[in-house]
């Protein structure tokens, strides 16, 4: 496959990651919308719209963290990273590269083990096994990894991160 090709498959991936993720805050807030009308409105208390809202809750914030978030999108202390030099960048995004990646690579064995092993337990109204609502975690893990390994290639091989340029920062429109 030849670089444009890599592109267009990567966006289109990336606009259905984008698809899935507003799927689950339509959900979310439609069961939160039905906890309120039967709550307050109904005067018949459920349950189960709080417990998929929670999980939902976790499921797009690691999603997301996973597949939607760009680099230059995330939270950062970036008072000294944005006024160092390109080359200085560089060494400051992979040594944070590097300690994220061995970290969570130290951890997977032991986060694998976990939600493994939570396949005994069950959610209290929806019934849903633990293990399946706590693996998008081993899906974030695994593509933390997967993409800071390739930032940290992109930055000895390609150019260094950008410069955080503050007169550019908007709400992602």
């Amino acid at each position: 496959m030849t670089n444009p090709e890599l592109r267009r498959w990567g966006g289109w991936l990336y606009r259905r990651a984008e698809n899935v993720l507003a799927a689950m805050l339509v959900v979310m807030f439609g069961a939160f919308l039905l906890q309120i009308v039967f709550r307050y409105v109904l005067n018949l208390p459920i349950g189960w719209t709080n417990e998929i809202s929670v999980i939902l809750w976790i499921w797009l914030v690691l999603w997301g963290a996973a597949f939607v978030l760009r680099e230059e999108e995330e939270i950062r202390f970036d008072l000294f990273y944005a006024s160092a030099g390109p080359k200085l960048r560089r060494v400051m995004f992979l040594i944070a590269a590097a300690a994220l990646v061995v970290l969570y690579a130290i951890s997977f064995p032991a986060v694998l083990d976990y939600v493994t092993f939570m396949k005994v337990e069950k959610s209290a109204y929806l019934k849903i096994r633990f293990d399946w609502l706590f693996s998008i975690y081993v899906v974030f893990v695994i593509a933390i990894i997967a993409r800071y390994l390739w930032l940290s290639w992109q930055a000895v091989f390609g150019k260094a991160p950008q410069e955080f340029d503050p007169t550019k920062v908007s709400s992602g429109v």
